[in-house]
């Protein structure tokens, strides 16, 4: 009782402090307010485990060992005994769970799980080749045999004649591979398909009985036969089936080769204690051929232990840990089983020599004469610049939309190329739109924004009626800042210059090319009343593409007017500049810093939002 008062008190306090004060706050003294609510909760998951503990229910623990035996004087333990801790299982979104079958991995952090994939690797690793073959279920036996079975003994056959003479014969074909059909004799059927077994006997009765004579036979039955399957299989045991099934057949029933373990080229058929043949898998994954072997009772099939692997990754089609032969593995046959895509022009091997780690940027024919080890892993990879880049074309054109271009080709020379109608293409305003500028200007808007957000989150007011005002103000301009962090810049390149010449550029990959259309409007947007576009009229002046509009908004002031050309170029100063066609007016709304600390800040931002994504918020 004397602990759980003690606690009492303890908690109390920890509530006195974390009590919201009268006086104004900041971001600072919020996260130390939250630090302390999180020792509040802590200290009352202690309260609760101190009183499951007296009432003799102590809450469950998980006890491991360490898996490096070790020695350590604090943790008192016995030298060269492994330490074995025991700690409280946690309750909550704390707890982390481990299931059987995962494999964790901790590098100085929280402990993470990876379950185990179909291939009995970690997830994400490279799968062995040819670990897909036994990921289905065993097919279930039937008697319904295959075409292109051969019969052999111990088959059910049966056979009926009718006609010039009756005869019938339903039984197993005996050890010398016949069938007695009575008032005509043994018909020989072993070695016979069993898609072929209509004709074959046929044949031998038209030898007795030349006409008016009907046959029909059919296979019902093959032989049941067992099979020993070992090895580095999942499930190794006896299995049965039929002598028609594959070596496949009895691997799938077995589970499959271990890929963790097993070796997919060293599957043994042993027949009375020698082996009959040896099979790779690789030659049927590749080729789709197996050796013309037939099971028989009793037979053991042995999966050998795995070989060395070398693994494939980056641009191949097959991307596989490939099991190497019984001779060591060159890049040309690796090569050949991961098939590297066109575009792959070298390779980086990685792995071990000599419990050193070893890794070499290699060409393709460097490759190919290259001698790999275990574990090793070729990632093939495109390391060769392109010597030609791709432009689009947009707006007013009137040939392709796609050209192809070298890499040094600059836009002057590439617009002499591109037809337009002179009397609709405003080619005096043609501009660029780069992927590389859209970058530049998205990290320039987030950069002022984080500036932005720490200049709202460290304000400090005198009063608190000073920080009410200021968080009404901060919650409105966090709206617009998770706003401004949606909107995408465009990444827009000014090529002409004030005369409408173009300025010389190099061209990049991915550039697009914009010819507006000649446009008889000027549109007015931002602190107006009723933006619109206003059809231009020489002798015009800015005031009254304003006034066309309805007017300044009460945001809206003459010096927070610019001006944007239709090629991208921006006049901060429209008082001295002539409007043309196709120009647009923004009024930029206006933030009186002496009411609004951070209003500078943010008017900056907003210009800079309205230049880069051409959308006023």
């Amino acid at each position: 009782m004397r602990r759980e008062a003690r606690l009492s008190a303890v908690l109390a306090g920890i509530a006195l402090l974390g009590a919201p004060a009268a006086r104004a706050q900041t971001p600072i003294q919020a996260i130390q307010q939250q630090q302390q609510l999180q020792q509040i909760q802590q200290a009352q998951q202690a309260l609760q485990r101190q009183q499951l503990e007296q009432a003799g229910q102590a809450p469950p623990t998980t006890t491991f060992t360490a898996p490096v035996p070790g020695t350590s004087r604090g943790l008192g333990l016995v030298p060269g005994a492994p330490p074995t801790y025991t700690l409280p299982n946690l309750v909550g979104p704390e707890r982390i769970l481990v299931r059987p079958g995962e494999v964790t991995q901790s590098e100085g952090g929280p402990v993470a799980s990876r379950p185990l994939g179909e291939d009995g690797r970690a997830a994400g690793a490279t799968a062995v080749f040819g670990a897909s073959l036994f990921t289905r279920e065993a097919t279930a036996l039937t008697d319904a045999p295959n075409p292109n079975y051969v019969i052999v003994p111990g088959d059910r056959v049966s056979v009926r004649v009718w006609g010039a003479v009756e005869a019938e014969a339903l039984g197993v074909v005996d050890p010398s591979g016949f069938l007695f059909l009575p008032n005509i004799g043994p018909l020989r059927v072993a070695g016979v398909r069993a898609g072929d077994l209509q004709r074959a006997v046929e044949a031998e009765v038209q030898k007795v009985y030349t006409s008016q004579v009907r046959v029909y036979a059919v296979l019902l039955s093959t032989q049941r036969i067992g099979v020993f399957v070992t090895g580095f299989v999942r499930t190794p045991g006896r299995f049965g089936g039929s002598a028609a099934d594959s070596v496949l057949d009895f691997l799938v029933r077995a589970g499959g080769v271990d890929p963790g373990r097993g070796s997919f080229r060293d599957i043994a058929v042993q027949r009375g204690g020698r082996t009959v043949v040896t099979i790779d898998l690789y030659r049927f994954l590749l080729e789709g051929g197996l050796p013309p072997v037939r099971l028989q009772e009793g037979d053991t099939l042995v999966v050998g232990r795995q070989r060395a692997l070398v693994g494939a990754d980056g641009a191949v089609r097959n991307n596989y840990l490939f099991e190497v032969p019984t001779r060591a593995m060159n890049g040309r046959e690796l090569m050949e089983y991961a098939r590297p895509l066109p575009a792959a022009t070298n390779a980086i091997v990685r792995g071990t020599r000599g419990g050193q780690p070893f890794s070499r940027y290699a060409t393709m024919p460097e490759l190919a004469r290259l001698t790999l080890g275990d574990q090793d892993t070729v990632t093939f990879i495109t390391d060769s610049p392109a010597r030609t880049v791709r432009v689009t074309v947009e707006g007013s054109r009137l040939g392709p939309s796609v050209l192809i271009t070298d890499r040094d080709a600059q836009l002057c020379g590439v617009l002499d190329h591109i037809a337009v109608d002179p009397a609709l293409a405003d080619t005096g305003s043609v501009f660029l739109l780069r992927p590389s500028v859209a970058q530049q200007q998205r990290r320039a808007i987030d950069e002022a924004l984080d500036r932005l957000e720490r200049q709202l989150f460290f304000a400090v007011s005198a009063t608190t009626g000073v920080a009410a005002i200021r968080a009404s103000e901060a919650q409105l301009v966090s709206s617009y800042i998770q706003r401004a962090r949606r909107t995408q810049p465009e990444g827009r390149l000014v090529v002409s210059s004030d005369a409408g010449q173009c300025v010389p550029v190099r061209l990049e990959d991915g550039d697009v090319i914009v010819i507006p259309e000649r446009s008889s409007t000027v549109l007015v947007s931002g602190e107006v009343t009723a933006p619109r576009a206003v059809v231009f009229r020489p002798g015009m002046r800015l005031a009254d593409y304003v006034r066309a509009a309805g007017g300044f908004t009460p945001r809206g002031r003459d010096s927070t007017l610019m001006i944007r050309r239709a090629s991208g170029e921006l006049v901060l100063d429209p008082a001295s500049q002539v409007l043309r066609p196709g120009d647009e007016v923004i009024a930029l709304p206006y933030l009186d810093p002496k009411s609004f600390q951070i209003g500078a800040d943010l008017l900056g931002l907003i210009y800079q939002v309205a230049v880069a994504t051409r959308i006023f918020l």
